[in-house]
């Protein structure tokens, strides 16, 4: 099994990919996005390269559980990928804070305002992608 990582937003999408054995998660890359055509072209190529089975998409609770209108965008775009890839099981992660941790992480190691922009969303997706293999390891 290896499960690709998905934090979906409006201009980019950060990648993360599992190891072959399901226990860690690397970040892969930022799609900036352009359009869904564009977009699901490059989620089907990493999904070749990676040999995924698993997509995890991140889901931006509110802080209360609710899920809001930035759910409802994400379920939308969700649909189109599986969709095009129906082969590839969905799983919907919890993501809340998982962006606050990335930035957290990226100002803890000196990693400048204009780098850590360049790849704060692939590093949410690690977090993401991690809680989710966390949770199937226990």
């Amino acid at each position: 099994m290896r499960a690709l990582a998905l934090d979906i937003g409006d201009k980019t999408i950060g990648i993360a990919a599992s190891d072959l054995l399901g226990i860690t998660a690397q970040g892969v890359e930022t799609i900036r996005r352009t359009s869904d055509k564009n977009d699901l072209k490059r989620l089907g190529e990493l999904v070749a390269q990676f040999e995924a089975t698993t997509f995890v998409i991140g889901l931006p609770k509110n802080m209360d559980g609710s899920e809001g209108e930035r759910c409802e965008l994400v379920k939308k775009f969700a649909a189109k990928i599986c969709a095009a890839f129906p082969e590839v099981k969905q799983i919907f992660w919890d993501e809340r804070l998982s962006t606050v941790a990335a930035a957290k992480n990226l100002i803890a190691a000196d990693v400048s305002r204009k780098k850590r922009k360049k790849v704060i969303d692939k590093m949410a997706a690690v977090y993401i992608l991690q809680g989710y293999l966390d949770s199937m390891s226990n």
